[in-house]
């Protein structure tokens, strides 16, 4: 997402850094595991707080508003923790590469 912001997107160029940063906090504080499932096709679990799952779904929401491309699904359930999600984030071939740069930021923060 850094290195690559597609055509597609519609979020001003302004916002964009802001954006990232909502994504990178929430990448630094809760996510637990990253599985790249195939090229067009990551998966992440993360814990975190109740509510977790409802920020997630908040923050993926907001995106996809300005990247349809993507496909968020949010699914979570209590644990001892508060809250565990796992996060599903597909897309199509094409923006193969906005997948490969978010789970590299994912990474890089968790």
């Amino acid at each position: 997402m850094s290195d690559v912001v597609p055509d597609a997107c519609t979020l001003p160029t302004m916002e964009q850094p802001l954006r990232l940063a909502e994504f990178d906090e929430l990448f630094a504080t809760a996510v637990r595991e990253i599985d790249r499932v195939d090229p067009t096709h990551a998966r992440l679990r993360l814990i975190g707080p109740a509510g977790l799952a409802a920020a997630v779904r908040d923050l993926t929401a907001r995106e996809t508003e300005c990247c349809s491309f993507f496909v968020f699904t949010v699914v979570g359930e209590p644990s001892q923790a508060g809250e565990a999600v796992t996060l599903d984030i597909t897309v199509p071939q094409q923006y193969e590469q906005v997948l490969t740069s978010l789970v590299g930021r994912a990474r890089e923060a968790s």
